[in-house]
């Protein structure tokens, strides 16, 4: 059998991954189910025609391997979310059907992961649009996909990133056509248009998560799932660009509290949630330290000048 190279890079990474976890076995079993779902077509024996056929695999079905052995999900076989009967190839056409496990299904009512507030977010989620307009179809995996998760906000060191990753949660849908009209009877609108009225876009795009202004503000989340109707997002630019801004207690909130865990003058200088919005400037920043630095450099040399001819 040969291998390509993203196939085998897939498979060192998997094995590397899954053997510090002691779980060579799930490795074995995972790459059963990879060996068809990494690539883009898959080959089965049709009884009816009795030839071997090769067709194309369905997008939504193609996963990547080395994502998914860096996911939270990473150590998991595949038959620990979905059915045993998928070991079975070809598939029962009728699992298809088969619901997908939710977060709570695993993390309800766990004391080992009650820290994340898993029964909490639930609760606030069911007050959401998503849940008012979808029900109990609009899942977790909707937005977090079980295959690539990754607890970015806790990990990540810059708040750009953290931005990116939360943002591509809402574009995967919103700015997919196909996947939105899957929950929607509407063609997806026009980010662009919808956001019209918000000045310097791109920056903001990239700079502030979308869940900042569009889901309740709370400060007993890490994530605030209680994504309002866009007739209740934020317009309001003094909400953010004022010294008791919003973000404090969301999109900066782990950053305040690293930097008071870490404390010293240089973490609050270095965290940009203690110069939030007109003043945070990165030019007028870098400029002030320079000057900062030049007078500091200026009195160390006027001081040593003193001595020297005294």
């Amino acid at each position: 059998m040969f291998f390509s190279l993203r196939k085998i890079a897939t498979i060192i990474g998997l094995g590397i991954f899954l053997s510090s976890t002691g779980q060579e076995e799930n490795l074995e079993k995972n790459m059963a189910c990879l060996k068809c779902h990494e690539n883009q077509t898959y080959s089965f024996y049709n009884e009816w025609t009795e030839f071997q056929e090769k067709r194309l695999m369905n997008p939504f079905y193609i996963l990547n391997g080395q994502h998914f052995a860096s996911s939270v999900h990473g150590s998991f076989k595949c038959t620990d979310c979905h059915s045993p009967d998928y070991e079975a190839y070809p598939h029962d056409a009728e699992l298809k059907l088969e619901p997908l496990n939710t977060c709570l299904d695993c993390h309800g009512g766990d004391e080992t992961y009650a820290t994340y507030k898993f029964d909490q977010i639930g609760e606030e989620f069911e007050k959401s649009v998503h849940f008012s307009i979808s029900g109990e179809s609009f899942t977790c995996s909707k937005c977090h996909n079980q295959h690539y998760y990754m607890v970015t906000a806790r990990k990540s060191t810059t708040v750009k990133e953290i931005v990116a990753y939360n943002n591509q949660m809402c574009l995967s849908c919103h700015e997919d056509g196909s996947k939105y009209q899957l929950l929607s009877e509407h063609a997806s609108p026009q980010l662009s248009v919808v956001h019209d009225w918000l000045p310097n876009q791109e920056l903001h795009f990239d700079h502030v998560r979308c869940i900042e202004c569009h889901t309740e503000a709370t400060d007993s989340f890490l994530v605030s799932h209680n994504v309002l109707p866009k007739g209740q997002a934020v317009k309001k630019c003094v909400q953010c660009h004022s010294s008791n801004t919003m973000l404090k207690a969301s999109l900066y909130k782990y950053e305040n509290i690293q930097a008071r865990e870490d404390g010293g003058l240089s973490t609050i200088i270095a965290n940009q949630s203690y110069i939030i919005g007109a003043n945070q400037v990165p030019f007028l920043k870098t400029l002030s330290i320079i000057i900062f630095l030049c007078v500091v450099g200026g009195i160390a040399f006027h001081i040593v000048l003193r001595i020297i001819k005294s």
